[in-house]
């Protein structure tokens, strides 16, 4: 089986390349030791799908994730996260590769209580969301050999390109080291996920998994305040953690204050092997050392 990674040089890219390490396996991205591919350009990613590699599956991880920079560059958001999704399908179409395609819980708006399922309805709150939503939109219309994997508040290993390096969990502790007090949101509620969970999933519902959308976290909920409060207490960190609304930190971009997933669709296919957040934490936390 010819696997091919778009992002592989990503905190979840990297992740997929050590779970398909047994594949023939092939890594893209716009820097790094495997091929350079801008998935902006249809010619490009046409002639490396469908006339190079000929790949059997393809994971797209790559996008626009900036949320404050997709806000105030809409073009660019939509320019990767819609247009570059449609070069993706297209030419998985074409090649009669599977794209199994990385979407977000952020297309889900407020008002919500209950965890989301795939076939509630998307009301997207700012421009990244809305680029995500439309690449949903693209690869289901443009590949039907697709797989659409919603998840939420990754963290892994590699460095987080999209956040200066550090996933939540490696700048809690870094600004617990080096500030009196840490700050941390109680109205937003996630299902923090851990990208190597995350990638076995991928695995199984790439080889296994009926074409379709999905949800794909690790189960249960917490706030952001909750999930470094348990930070603190695995790593057994002394600090003070100060509690904070969203409107007291982050900036004037709209984020969902509840968009929590339900992996419905695996489990009703009994492929769902997403761990407790919690449980994934002490993984993550035993990995790193």
């Amino acid at each position: 089986m010819k696997v091919l990674v778009v992002g592989a040089e990503g905190q979840l890219g990297t992740d997929l390349c050590r779970v398909f390490e047994d594949s023939e396996l092939v890594k893209a991205d716009l820097d790094g030791d495997g091929r350079h591919v801008d998935i902006r350009g249809e010619a490009a990613v046409r002639a490396l799908i469908v006339d190079e590699v000929k790949p059997d599956i393809v994971l797209n991880t790559a996008g626009a994730h900036k949320v404050e920079e997709c806000e105030s560059d809409p073009l660019q958001a939509f320019a990767v996260n819609a247009v570059g999704a449609f070069n993706l399908a297209r030419a998985c179409h074409d090649s009669g590769a599977r794209l199994v395609h990385v979407s977000t819980d952020y297309v889900f708006g407020d008002g919500r209580k209950e965890a989301c399922e795939e076939s509630d309805l998307p009301q997207p709150l700012n421009v990244y969301a809305a680029s995500k939503l439309a690449g949903e939109h693209i690869v289901a219309a443009e590949c039907p050999n697709h797989i659409i994997v919603r998840t939420a508040a990754l963290y892994g290993a590699a460095p987080c390109r999209a956040k200066g390096g550090r996933n939540f969990i490696e700048l809690m502790l870094y600004l617990a080291e080096n500030r009196p007090e840490v700050k941390v949101v109680t109205d937003e509620y996630t299902s923090p996920t851990y990208t190597m969970a995350l990638a076995k999933q991928m695995r199984l519902l790439a080889e296994k998994g009926d074409a379709g959308l999905y949800h794909a976290t690790c189960s249960g909920e917490c706030t952001w305040y909750d999930f470094a409060a348990a930070i603190f207490e695995e790593t057994g960190t002394q600090t003070k953690l100060a509690p904070a609304t969203a409107s007291e930190l982050q900036t004037t971009v709209r984020r969902p204050s509840y968009s929590v997933l339900k992996n419905k669709h695996a489990q009703d296919l009994g492929l769902d092997i997403m761990p407790p957040w919690r449980d994934a934490l002490k993984e993550y936390l035993a990995a790193r050392g």
